[in-house]
């Protein structure tokens, strides 16, 4: 089964056709499209596709309701025929958010919480201003991938694409060698998953690694040499914690006390001596000294400390 169980998405693709693709260049992009499906998990819950044709005109080739098989999407995409002339990436992205991506053709409710996703495909440098309109698609949820081929002007792709850029902006010599991406979005879309779909047997923390995934802890643990589950680290080791007299270890943190005769100041981690000699703290008959967070008593002239170091006679 090379379909990867990925997280459900709402995946359009968007595909120049402007007089600067060949048609047998056209063709190799209809046979990226039709491997790209055979690698994802197509269905009306899992992953629905859509496919957008654009030169100087944009045109739906079918939206996201349309198809829930991949022999049927297929099917489709071998029948598309290109536009020619001009190249208007900003005006496709545009209808993309316009006519596609609204729950009348198909994109499911945003409370589903299911990705959107673009990936355009692109030999030539956009003819309108792409900036704000991938900007304003990209404020409003959707993720955008730019794969460039041979000609493509790269400042354009990384302008249109998301961020991190160096994930979502793809480029390739020819159209001869664009399916060697088909492996690339495989692992990006598959890669979530693992993770996503609880399938891991990490303690506390997965964290997805191209098309597999590693475990990791929680702020105040470490990861177990069996690399999957975690133990508290000793936050009271020496230079770990900030206390100024007394370290006590909670649950993977720690909270700072005081010996006894002081008492923790508002900063939770110094200490200050307390007035032992204040009223009420000492049982003096008498005289109260302090001595360092301790005490002793004494007595006025004239009298003399009895046996008890208290009371005086």
């Amino acid at each position: 089964d090379t379909a990867c169980k990925n997280r459900p998405l709402d995946l359009v693709f968007i595909i120049d056709s402007s007089r600067s693709v060949r048609p047998e260049e056209f063709e190799k992009v209809k046979i990226f499209l039709s491997k790209m499906i055979d690698t994802l998990d197509v269905g009306e819950r899992t992953t629905r596709v859509a496919v957008m044709n654009y030169a100087s005109t944009v045109k739906v080739e079918f939206p996201l309701r349309t198809y829930f098989d991949k022999a049927s999407m297929k099917e489709a995409i071998s029948h598309i025929e290109p536009l020619s002339a001009g190249t208007m990436t900003g005006l496709a992205i545009q209808t993309a958010m316009d006519e596609v991506f609204t729950e009348e053709m198909g994109t499911r409710p945003a409370t589903f919480n299911i990705p959107k996703v673009v990936i355009v495909v692109t030999d030539g440098r956009p003819q309108d201003q792409v900036q704000d309109v991938a900007a304003s698609a990209r404020t409003a949820g959707i993720e955008i991938y730019a794969v460039g081929v041979d000609r493509a002007d790269m400042q354009s792709l990384r302008i249109m694409a998301s961020e991190p850029l160096d994930e979502h902006v793809f480029y390739v010599e020819t159209y001869g060698v664009i399916e060697k991406l088909t492996s690339k979005f495989r692992e990006t879309f598959c890669a979530a998953n693992v993770c996503a779909l609880g399938t891991h047997d990490c303690e506390q923390v997965c964290v997805s690694n191209g098309g597999s995934y590693l475990c990791d802890c929680y702020e105040g643990y470490t990861l177990n040499p069996d690399k999957r589950t975690c133990s508290a680290v000793d936050m009271c080791a020496p230079g770990r914690h900030e206390c100024d007299q007394i370290c006590v270890s909670k649950n993977g943190s720690y909270v700072c006390e005081c010996y006894e005769g002081y008492t923790l100041n508002p900063d939770k981690k110094t200490c200050s001596a307390m007035d032992v000699c204040a009223p009420g703290r000492h049982d003096c008959a008498q005289v109260c000294l302090s001595n360092d967070g301790s005490y002793s008593c004494d007595c006025f002239e004239g009298y003399t400390l009895n046996p008890d170091k208290k009371t005086c006679s």
